[in-house]
Parts: C-alpha cells; sequence; structure tokens
C-alpha cells in the first residue's frame, strides 16, 4: 500500500524547489550587478551639473570627478555640499591624519564599501597607521598593539557604529585625547563616510579594472 506524504506533496515539493533556485539566480545577478550610475557623459551634463563639476574641480584642485562625486552629480547642488564637509573632515579636523584615515576604515569596513576602502587603505598606511592595523580591520578584528590615541577612536567609533550610542569611559577617553571638538570631527567624519558608502552602496559603484576587492562580506 502507497501512503503518499501529505505534508508536502510533490507537485509542492518540486514548486518549492524551482522558486528556491530562482530566488538565489536572482539573488546572485542583483549581488554581482554594477554601475546602476554610471559616469555621466559631458553630452549628458545638464548646466547645473557644469556648474557643479567645475566649482568641485577648483575647490578640489583636481581635472576630473569620480568615485562617490560622479554618482552625487546627479544632484548637483547636493554634491558639492556634501564636498564642503568633506573638505574639513578630510583635510581639517581635529583628528591628526593617521587617525582621520582610521576612522575612514573602520566606515569603509562597517559598510564592506570597497571602492572607500581601495583609496583610503593605502593613505592611512602612509599616514603611518601600521599595516597590521589596517589588516586587522579588513578581517573584522580588533587590531593588536593599538597606541593609546588609536585605542581611544577604534572604541569610540566601534561603539558608535555597532550600538548607536557611547559609553561613559570610551566619551571620556576620547575628551581627554581630543577635547569635545575632537569628539565631534570624529562624528562628522565617521557620517560623512557612511554617506558615501551609502551612495557607492546603492549605485554599485565598481572598483577600477583589475583591482581585486579588499573587503569580503561577513554574513548577515
Amino acid at each position: 500500500m502507497h501512503i503518499q506524504n501529505r505534508s508536502q506533496p510533490p507537485r509542492v515539493a518540486a514548486g518549492a524547489l524551482v522558486t528556491a533556485v530562482l530566488l538565489t539566480l536572482t539573488h546572485a545577478m542583483t549581488a554581482n550587478a554594477q554601475n546602476r550610475m554610471p559616469p555621466l557623459t559631458e553630452a549628458e551634463l545638464s548646466p547645473e551639473q557644469r556648474a557643479a563639476v567645475e566649482v568641485f574641480k577648483e575647490a578640489r584642485n583636481t581635472d576630473r570627478v569620480g568615485g562617490p562625486f560622479m554618482v552625487m552629480l546627479r544632484s548637483p547642488e547636493m554634491m558639492n555640499r556634501a564636498r564642503n564637509v568633506g573638505d574639513y573632515v578630510r583635510f581639517r579636523s581635529a583628528l591628526p591624519p593617521r587617525l582621520s584615515e582610521f576612522v575612514i576604515l573602520l566606515t569603509a569596513r562597517h559598510w564592506t564599501q570597497n571602492y572607500e576602502w581601495y583609496v583610503h587603505a593605502p593613505i592611512a598606511e602612509r599616514e603611518g597607521l601600521d599595516a597590521s592595523i589596517v589588516e586587522a580591520v579588513a578581517d573584522g578584528r580588533r587590531p593588536a598593539d593599538l597606541a593609546a590615541d588609536e585605542a581611544a577612536v577604534y572604541d569610540f567609533c566601534m561603539e558608535l557604529l555597532r550600538n548607536h550610542e557611547v559609553s561613559d569611559p570610551t566619551y571620556a577617553r576620547m575628551v581627554s585625547r581630543f577635547g569635545e571638538k575632537g569628539v565631534i570631527d570624529a562624528i562628522g567624519i565617521l557620517g560623512y563616510y557612511q554617506m558615501l558608502a551609502m551612495v557607492m552602496n546603492t549605485a554599485r559603484t565598481p572598483l577600477p579594472d583589475g583591482v581585486e576587492p579588499g573587503l569580503s562580506s561577513f554574513p548577515r
């Protein structure tokens, strides 16, 4: 006597399998898709966008617009207002370059933003951040042998990123080393580079040809 498993009829099971396969393929195609907002050509630029490009080039003393700013050019006023914040938090904040770049790397790791990592990991090492620290951050580990100022910055940033708040001891260490201005500037760096990471993650901004990602995605 044949007894059919009524909990999952063959047709239902087969249908579920096909659905699962299609969802997996769809997810893989979506994950691998690139460049939702590719670079705009000169012919595609509106007068407002052309003006924003010229302001950007003059402010940054460059002849090109790339990375997140080419994406943000879709909203030209937003691009240049964001660039203005970036000019301060990257180049003139209360944190020395070694530590401001450390904050940027922690942000890039938090968002698994490989373009941000590709640009700033070499800068961080050039500014004096030890290569072992950069490697540990890429792996998602707390770096060993942090200097006192690096430990203060690491704990502050990681608590804020993970817990969305900062404990009293961590806050006190940050203030004692960098003052209230340094605390606000560190938050500004985190916020600014999180915005850029969200822009590029949304647009799926690709790495330059031939560049391997420096960060792997973690399981969620």
